[in-house]
């Protein structure tokens, strides 16, 4: 848990908190970047980026992790079964369709737990042609198949939260009577708001009584994919589904650093996350993905505890002033950088830092001169910069 010490959020959360009894204590994060994440257009992970992303995910304090889908290609395959020979602490997951060949390739590499998915929306099944008995059968057939094998079951209804709650509620008996020993709630389309996806875990609370584990699955798709884990969880989910930097198809995934630092900061949920090893597994994602992060990125952006404003770096010395948790939570350096909305003590913390010799007096001319080369440039004013500029006089 982060030390509340480091946490400057103020009193209004706390003052505004409604009924949080049906939340649990803690939640568990399940991470998908190895299979939902590379999802993302463009990314193709081999199998030994796999195993690095998978040992980094696993010092991270990811209590599951989604190693793949077999069936997808040979490279999966060789992947999963790295992984799950590499003695990680996390439980190693495996995904499949409601196909028996999707289990059968589950079970020829010993998979011991899995995710089996089947459409449960009246459009989705419209798309693939298959009417809701069929589906039913589909399901119970490879729930009970896998399940009878030996492997852990959760249950995951794809395009939930657009199906009909009626016929959802029974698909999610059927699996679990033929034995998932857990569901997903799942929001393929990123298309609910908050509320709908605390509704959502509800009705499967509900549904199938508080024994079930129930996971949160969604995207971002309106920017929502935070918020709307948040709510599933305070609702009564047991474990957030996401990937690393919120990566996945169309508008990615959760992002699971973003939902566990909230659910630590803002709503006193326990999570395993090392938060002060996320933004070196992001960067490690990032990379080996080839994508780039916006800077200002929550939890990981470049520029995150950056202040080029000259009436911030005046509270630069107080950080509760002008930012809402520490620069320690994450591991990340807290720094002054200058530009044209740099102040006076923006210059003088910097003629500190670098150890210059600038007398108070000569200040003023500086910075406008740091002004007007950060204006033209379009950009910051780097030290060396700086160091020529002082010098210059």
């Amino acid at each position: 848990m982060i030390p509340r010490k480091h946490i400057w959020t103020g009193e209004l959360n706390r003052a505004a908190a409604g009924d949080d009894g049906e939340a649990p204590e803690a939640v568990g994060l399940y991470d998908t970047t190895l299979r939902d994440g590379e999802q993302t257009v463009g990314v193709a992970l081999d199998p030994e980026q796999k195993l690095a992303i998978a040992r980094a995910l696993d010092r991270l304090g990811i209590d599951r992790i989604e190693a793949g889908f077999p069936r997808v290609s040979a490279d999966d395959t060789e992947a999963f079964r790295t992984i799950a020979a590499a003695g990680l602490s996390a439980e190693i997951w495996g995904f499949a369709r409601a196909l028996p060949a999707d289990v059968d390739a589950l079970l020829e590499i010993g998979v011991r737990a899995a995710v089996i998915e089947s459409p449960i929306s009246d459009g989705k099944l419209s798309a693939y042609g298959i009417s809701r008995e069929k589906l039913i059968t589909r399901v119970t057939e490879a729930v009970t198949y896998a399940s009878q094998s030996g492997v852990k079951v959760c249950f995951f209804g794809v395009d939930g939260s657009r199906s009909d709650l009626a016929f959802a509620e029974r698909v999610y008996k059927e699996a679990v009577g033929a034995g998932a020993s857990e569901v997903a709630m799942v929001d393929t389309l990123g298309a609910v708001t908050p509320e709908a996806a605390a509704l959502m875990v509800r009705e499967a609370r509900g549904w199938l009584g508080a024994e079930i584990p129930i996971h949160w699955h969604g995207h971002n798709d309106f920017g929502l994919a935070t918020a709307a884990a948040l709510a599933a969880m305070r609702a009564g989910a047991a474990w957030v589904q996401g990937t690393i930097n919120g990566m996945g198809e169309r508008a990615g995934n959760a992002n699971l650093g973003e939902v566990a630092l909230a659910l630590e900061a803002l709503y006193g949920i326990t999570t395993r996350l090392r938060f002060d090893r996320l933004r070196e597994v992001s960067e490690l994602v990032r990379r080996t993905s080839g994508y780039e992060l916006e800077p200002w990125k929550p939890l990981t952006g470049e520029a995150l505890f950056t202040r080029e404003s000259g009436a911030v770096a005046s509270q630069f010395h107080d950080p509760p002033a002008i930012e809402p948790f520490s620069s320690e939570v994450v591991g990340a350096t807290r720094r002054i950088v200058l530009g044209k909305k740099s102040g006076l003590d923006s210059i003088r913390i910097k003629v500190s830092e670098l150890n210059l010799d600038l007398p108070e007096q000569d200040w003023p001319d500086v910075l406008a001169k740091v002004k007007a080369l950060g204006a033209s440039k379009h950009g910051l004013v780097s030290d060396q910069e700086f160091r020529e500029l002082v010098r210059a006089g």
